[in-house]
């Protein structure tokens, strides 16, 4: 196949981006319609040579001789929010509190109270305490109350084995890897925001300045080299577990081996590969 000049690739973008956000603003069944219709025609244009430069880092790496997973241990997580600085430093996400690939949540469970209350570092209280949007940390709110039970759960993109929000894309701007990683070619991606509808995880967010979605990749660029995401480097805990499940002695092999885990929201039909041990039925 070959390479479309940028001539002809920027006026494809412009029309598709056009068409996307009509469709988009016509409502969500109009929108459905679209993307079916216009999966079919991506597929004969955006493939994986196409992308061969963003998603191949090295030269070396191959895709299908991997099969990457993540593990969160919520009963070590202490909250701290390293492995949220870390991401953004290291994906240049936007120093806001309100765009994130990963982020964290605290369960709190008062005397008397049968559900829990839950914030997260964007919570309007926390952001408050920090001083900052730059800045990140969970507010001392519960001090003068009954605690009965609190813990933190981390939470990123699952890179789900069927993920909704590469069925919904209209020009596959975002795309599953064969070593499980879903992705967004951001020189495809018109801004139409159907993926960002689609997550049942609320993993994705919109870069109004970019007009493109964005979330966590598990650090692509890092783990094809032979490197850890920032997250799980910087974790002083151990709580985020990441590996090669092909590979029975990795990280993530024995924490899925030695461990009862289970994933968020099984119901989707999504098949979560980030895998959670130590979170209660109402984390989701």
């Amino acid at each position: 196949m070959k390479r479309e000049t940028k001539t002809s690739l920027a006026a494809r973008r412009s029309f598709l981006r056009r068409l996307g956000r009509a469709a988009w603003y016509a409502g969500t069944a109009a929108a459905v319609g679209t993307a079916g219709l216009l999966q079919k025609v991506s597929a004969k244009s955006v493939s994986a040579a196409d992308r061969s430069s963003a998603s191949f880092p090295t030269k070396d790496y191959d895709w299908n001789k991997h099969r990457w997973a993540f593990g969160v241990d919520a009963t070590k997580c202490i909250g701290c929010l390293r492995c949220v600085e870390a991401c953004k430093r290291e994906n240049d996400v936007p120093l806001t509190a309100h765009h994130f690939r990963t982020w964290v949540e605290r369960y709190v469970y008062l005397e008397g109270e049968e559900r829990p209350r839950i914030d997260s570092h964007h919570d309007p209280v926390n952001i408050a305490a920090s001083g900052s949007e730059k800045e990140y940390r969970f507010a001392n709110r519960y001090k003068d109350a009954k605690v009965e039970k609190a813990f933190f759960v981390p939470k990123l993109c699952n890179h789900c084995t069927h993920p909704a929000c590469v069925q919904v894309c209209p020009v596959g701007a975002t795309y599953k890897t064969p070593d499980g990683v879903v992705l967004i070619d951001h020189k495809y991606c018109i801004g139409c925001r159907y993926c960002v509808q689609a997550c049942p995880y609320g993993a994705r967010y919109f870069i109004e300045e970019k007009g493109v979605s964005d979330k966590c990749t598990w650090c692509y660029h890092r783990i094809t080299k032979g490197l850890q995401p920032a997250c799980v480097e910087v974790c002083p805990v151990g709580a985020r577990i990441f590996g090669d499940l092909n590979e029975k002695q990795s990280p993530i092999s024995q924490f899925i081996r030695n461990n009862r885990v289970q994933v968020l929201k099984p119901e989707t039909g999504n098949a979560p590969n980030v895998f959670y041990v130590g979170i209660d039925r109402e984390v989701n």
